[in-house]
């Protein structure tokens, strides 16, 4: 039985850039970079799933958000 995290994990490995979560979450990168910017429930979870930043890159916890994809955070 393939799993959301086993699923994220060979898509786009353990890190996940912000392009591929709006991907994930079939949201546009810049309209998920607002979203991310407001102070919500969601918002929270995922900005605390946040990796360093990479240069301007930003990266996700592919572990965390499959998590909260599962409603499991």
């Amino acid at each position: 039985m393939a799993t959301t995290l086993n699923y994220l994990l060979e898509k786009y490995g353990p890190l996940m850039t912000l392009e591929a979560l709006a991907k994930t979450l079939d949201r546009s990168p810049q309209g998920l970079r607002v979203s991310l910017n407001s102070k919500s429930e969601i918002s929270n979870k995922i900005n605390g799933c946040r990796s360093n930043n990479i240069g301007r890159r930003m990266y996700f916890k592919t572990e965390a958000i499959a998590n909260i994809i599962d409603g499991l955070a």
